[in-house]
């Protein structure tokens, strides 16, 4: 765990790091229920593959990840859901201009790592986290591979909704949808790949079948093995491709 400078303060971060650098580098986006050792688990996989992985706590206004996270097993009946009733508030604050700010900073310090090879680099994201991975694709032209898995509200109504970003944004795309998902329906997939489609990007864009919302997280009980092993397999080729 290491500590970079945010606007405001300082967000804790985990770092990844391949057997050799410097490598490309990949930012890769929590999902809500925080900084812990399943996204430290997720970041070094990705790092055995030949890349330098950061990933932010990008709840540090709320607190630090020890204080914010589960303490219970999210695997238990009933568990994951008695923490999402609590975390509203903080997803909610992801929203307005101070998360590209945020964004801004955790890019900027991805790319000040010694580790981290000049370059393109690649984002990750899940859940809350694929929305900020398309937003940080929109908002910076060398990010070349952008992966959201098991996401949501990644389409909306809103003026600011993650899709209406993409003609700004130059990286090649992979997502994978959860199965049957409130948050991201069959028509809002449809909506996407629309959207890729008009922006002239790469793009794969695909639901899971039998893959639940938060398929990818081993520490709770949504995990599906297949749908995880799908989206690293998918993901692992979408970067050698583009940074590699």
């Amino acid at each position: 765990m290491i500590e970079i400078d945010v606007p405001g303060g300082r967000a804790e971060a985990w770092l990844s790091r391949p057997a050799e650098t410097p490598a490309p580098g990949v930012l890769l986006y929590m999902d809500a229920i925080g900084l812990r050792p399943q996204i430290s688990a997720i970041a070094d996989r990705i790092a055995s593959w030949g890349c330098t992985v950061l990933a932010p706590n990008v709840f540090w206004r709320d607190g630090r990840t020890d204080q914010l996270a589960p303490t219970g097993d999210l695997r238990e009946p009933g568990a994951r859901d008695a923490f999402f009733a609590e975390v509203g508030p903080r997803i909610a604050s992801l929203a307005g201009g101070r998360t590209l700010a945020d964004i801004d900073a955790y890019v900027g310090a991805l790319r000040a790592l010694e580790e981290v090879a000049p370059g393109p680099i690649g984002v990750t994201g899940y859940c809350m986290g694929a929305r900020l991975a398309v937003r940080t694709a929109a908002r910076h032209e060398d990010v070349a591979a952008c992966g959201g898995f098991h996401g949501g509200n990644l389409v909306t109504e809103a003026e600011d909704s993650p899709h209406r970003g993409l003609p700004t944004a130059r990286a090649e795309f992979v997502f994978g949808h959860a199965d049957g998902d409130r948050s991201m329906s069959p028509e809002a997939v449809e909506a996407l790949g629309v959207a890729l489609t008009e922006a002239g990007l790469a793009h794969s864009n695909e639901i899971y079948p039998g893959a639940p919302h938060g398929y990818v997280m081993a520490d709770t009980s949504m995990y599906d093995e297949a749908g995880a092993e799908r989206h690293y397999s998918e993901l692992r080729e979408l970067l050698e491709r583009t940074l590699q």
